[in-house]
């Protein structure tokens, strides 16, 4: 059984930055998958922020993070990261981890919360 755990969510004021972590587990290698990052905001629908492949390290990101987060991976650890910088209150959302061989895959973390002040 895939299971995704987040953290490094938390409370922030514009400008600053975070560093979300992704730790996945329940297979012996996920070198044939895809990891993703998505957001979810009050009332508004969960979206696509980026995504990495585990075995070419291609990476692709929504337009609106696009230049300010960065996603990678280490592969040893099955850890994902997400580089959150120069954030902006419109980045405050819930985060969730997604897996799957293409993203978006059936495993979803718990997500964790970002909160940007302006």
């Amino acid at each position: 059984q895939v299971q995704l755990v987040e953290s490094g969510g938390g409370l922030v004021q514009a400008g600053d930055s975070l560093r979300l972590t992704c730790a996945a587990s329940g297979r012996q290698t996920f070198s044939n998958y895809e990891m993703g990052w998505y957001r979810q905001a009050p009332g508004k629908e969960r979206e696509f922020v980026a995504r990495i492949s585990w075995r070419s390290g291609r990476t692709a990101y929504a337009d609106s993070v696009r230049g300010r987060f960065t996603i990678t991976r280490n592969d040893p650890r099955n850890t994902v990261y997400l580089q959150m910088n120069s954030l902006k209150p419109e980045d405050t959302a819930i985060y969730y981890c997604n897996t799957g061989e293409y993203v978006p895959g059936p495993y979803w973390g718990q997500g964790t919360q970002v909160t940007v002040s302006s």
